[in-house]
């Protein structure tokens, strides 16, 4: 086995730390404060070509694959949890599915705008009675000639308000008895007639991603926008969920990594009965346990990363990833905010907005439960 990273994946790990420290932290609070969606930021990472990871070069990406997109998300989540999770989304839920499933002309019309952040680009599996359970979704679509009519409602749509393409999935096949079988995926314009968005949420943490409702109200979408086959779109959502979920495991342990440095650094400069409190064993431990339950999580999405640029079955990795990753960075959070004891609780101090911004590593893309469900199937096969 071979740990070393290539050059290439080195700079790429450099340049992302770079932009992270010098000029996406410092807007961090700023967006977290005032629910300021990071279009600045995002724009910087789509000049650096952060948006194309995922997006071969004949269609305007760097097809690097996703091992080098962990490496480029965790510097920005260490950041900015608000805009990694969007350039998480930019490229695991939105580029990857188009690449992997769609048809020559979809690539051409769509990859472009997306690898070069020319447009944005959202994922909406989740209703308001389907969220855990995928498969009970009730959004509508029927065939109308060259257009597919879409109807029904969408919720935590992350970027829904910004996104300039949407996959939306829809049952195409009325008979709920199919369940799974019946769905399809489509690639829908924020343009597209019958499509509105509805009110923003407001949410404990991660307050500078925009996370909204969508409408789909007669939604005209022409029959050249199914994505993938009619009928197979749960296949499509949940291989999309697999790379997501390496993303979102990418992103706990980014904010895991900012609080294991605030927390290091606070003990170096923290005196507590005359002497540093990082010459006390309890805070010693509490840092020795986040740096090696982060650097285990770590290694998992590695290898989650590496064997889906290899192309074999990582269902189980994925979720494994996800379990260790948001567990750990979780504890991390709150043994930052114990390490730094009463001013780790006040929004001057960083700990306290990463305390808020990891919580949903352990719910979306799948619940901490539906990945020990994942999990144990794959080892009771």
């Amino acid at each position: 086995m071979d740990f070393d990273l290539s050059e290439d994946l080195k700079m790429i790990r450099e340049t992302a730390r770079k932009v992270a420290d010098e000029e996406i932290a410092p807007r961090a609070a700023a967006l977290d404060e005032g629910k300021i969606f990071p279009a600045e930021s995002m724009k910087k990472l789509a000049e650096l070509g952060f948006c194309g990871f995922l997006a071969p070069e004949k269609y305007g990406g760097s097809g690097l694959g996703n091992l080098a997109l962990v490496l480029a998300l965790e510097e920005v989540n260490r950041a900015c949890a608000s805009t990694g999770v969007t350039l998480s989304v930019q490229n695991s839920l939105v580029a990857s599915p188009l690449n992997r499933f769609g048809n020559e002309d979809q690539k051409q019309r769509y990859l472009p705008k997306l690898a070069r952040g020319e447009w944005l680009g959202a994922y909406s599996l989740t209703e308001p009675g389907s969220g855990s359970d995928a498969a009970a979704l009730i959004t509508s679509a029927r065939r109308d000639g060259d257009f597919w009519v879409l109807n029904g409602s969408k919720n935590f749509v992350t970027t829904g308000s910004y996104a300039d393409l949407l996959i939306i999935f829809a049952r195409t096949n009325p008979d709920a008895s199919l369940k799974a079988k019946g769905v399809s995926a489509f690639l829908v314009e924020k343009t597209f007639p019958g499509f509105r968005v509805g009110k923003a949420e407001d949410k404990c943490g991660i307050r500078g991603s925009d996370t909204a409702s969508l409408f789909l109200e007669d939604c005209r979408v022409p029959a050249a926008n199914l994505l993938g086959q009619e009928g197979k779109g749960f296949t499509i959502a949940m291989d999309t969920l697999d790379g997501g979920r390496i993303g979102i495991a990418t992103q706990a342990v980014g904010i895991g990594q900012a609080c294991l440095d605030a927390s290091v650094k606070y003990s170096k400069e923290r005196k507590q009965f005359g002497k540093l409190i990082g010459e006390f064993e309890a805070i010693q431990w509490k840092l020795a346990e986040m740096a090696t339950e982060l650097d285990a999580a770590r290694l998992l999405i590695y290898r989650a990363a590496l064997l889906r640029d290899r192309g074999l079955p990582h269902t189980k990795e994925a979720a494994m990833a996800k379990l260790a990753a948001s567990t750990a960075a979780n504890r991390a959070a709150k043994e930052a905010v114990q390490i730094h004891g009463g001013v780790g609780y006040l929004r001057e101090f960083p700990v306290e907005r990463y305390f808020r911004d990891v919580r949903i590593t352990e719910l979306y893309e799948g619940t901490t439960e539906i990945q020990h469900l994942v999990i144990a199937r794959h080892l009771l096969r």
